[in-house]
């Protein structure tokens, strides 16, 4: 495992440390032709999403939710990019794609302001209920016959 000493700023407030992140170097999947096998493109970026000091526990706990099945067990949050030829397009794709993530995080959501419905809603509602039901009772007069 080869750890990078570049911090990957994410906001101009919120940096994570070099020493959460990892990244490892191994051989793309899919087709490549002669290099494929000798070369190690693909990156898999980890970062330490449980023990990291930059985040607070709300932003922690957002980014796990929008992490999904990335995060592990032991709590590593994982980012595989070989969408490139080249590693360092893919280690650049994978921190970006990580800073990314961590920023929809950090973002607070929107709180939800309760509304009430208007009078015509609901007397469009009402009205809706009421053809239904006319609807209905015809269908059971033709059967009685």
């Amino acid at each position: 495992m080869s750890q990078q000493n570049l911090a990957l700023r994410v906001t101009a407030d919120l940096v994570l440390d070099a020493r959460d992140l990892e990244e490892v170097f191994v051989r793309a999947p899919g087709p490549g032709g002669q290099n494929v096998n000798k070369v190690a493109t693909a990156v898999q970026l980890r970062f330490a999403l449980e023990r990291s000091q930059a985040l607070s526990d709300a932003v922690r706990e957002r980014l796990r939710r929008l992490a999904g099945k990335r995060v592990t067990a032991n709590g590593w949050l994982l980012i595989d990019a070989h969408r490139h030829r080249t590693q360092a397009r893919n280690r650049d794709d994978a921190r970006t794609r990580l800073a990314d993530l961590v920023r929809r995080a950090a973002q607070p959501p929107k709180a939800r302001k309760p509304t009430r419905p208007t009078r015509a809603s609901k007397e469009r509602r009402l009205e809706a209920k009421r053809v239904r039901g006319q609807l209905k009772q015809a269908r059971s007069r033709g059967r009685e016959e």
